[in-house]
């Protein structure tokens, strides 16, 4: 894409073809080429991507407070960004993504710009383990933790929970892995069958797990819920799971709630 390319122009989507052909291992990062084909991947590798963002919509309508700051961080292109834009009813809420690819930040902004909503939105094109949060209603981690290092994701959710007003929660989605070995073969099996009925190929599949694996940790399901239950937040609910995906809601007691 053009640099000169005007705001009012969609940006090109092109079909996820980047693992069809044989490639030198690499590790996945979220560059020009990934930030091209990301709406394609994410929807024929995420099951439920699709559900999950319009609910985002739903739950920011739930939960955002007048005069407060709601985050995406990690918003790529914008969807999770986009989705809260249009379920916040304060005028005067603040929406800030955050993301750490400057491609990513690129055609975020297009599509920003594109949407209908007056809402402002600021977009921060910096790492979220250094991004500045506070007076936050509903933040949102969509598939986004789990490229942090999980050394660190104690200490980002720590800042999260600070940050969050009573009554306040972060949504956060991610691919999890399973206590049961026996589970985890068959929500694997079942998650690369979702990616094969996508148009996927046994080629692809292998080649993005093997540039993926160690950049996705995934975590079970119970340590999650104990991290966020640490850093702060006073109740953790499952709303999504779909096999080794789910999206959790981590809620910050009001003060009026004993």
């Amino acid at each position: 894409m053009a640099k000169s390319q005007k705001l009012s122009e969609a940006p090109e989507q092109v079909t996820d073809r980047l693992f069809a052909t044989e490639r030198r291992p690499e590790d996945f990062r979220f560059d020009a080429s990934v930030a091209r084909v990301f709406p394609d991947m994410i929807r024929r590798s995420v099951p439920g991507y699709t559900t999950i963002i319009p609910m985002i919509e739903v739950i920011t309508e739930q939960y955002a407070q007048p005069a407060s700051h709601c985050y995406d961080l990690g918003c790529s292109l914008g969807a999770s960004t986009l989705a809260m834009r249009h379920g916040i009813s304060h005028g005067d809420c603040a929406l800030v993504g955050v993301d750490n690819s400057s491609a990513m930040i690129e055609r975020c902004e297009h599509y920003i710009a594109l949407d209908d909503s007056a809402l402002p939105v600021t977009l921060r094109c910096e790492d979220i383990l250094d991004t500045e949060l506070s007076n936050a209603s509903v933040t949102t981690l969509n598939f986004t933790l789990q490229f942090v290092d999980p050394e660190k994701r104690a200490s980002l959710l720590k800042r999260v929970a600070d940050a969050t007003l009573p009554g306040g929660v972060l949504i956060l989605s991610e691919k999890i892995r399973f206590e049961s070995e026996d589970e985890q073969a068959v929500q694997t099996r079942l998650h690369h069958e979702f990616k094969r009925a996508n148009g996927y190929s046994d080629l692809e599949i292998s080649q993005k797990r093997t540039a993926i694996e160690q950049v996705l940790i995934p975590e079970t399901l119970a340590a999650h819920k104990e991290r966020l239950l640490t850093a702060g937040f006073n109740d953790v609910v499952v709303w999504y799971q779909c096999f080794n995906f789910v999206s959790m809601l981590a809620i910050k007691a009001n003060q009026t709630t004993k």
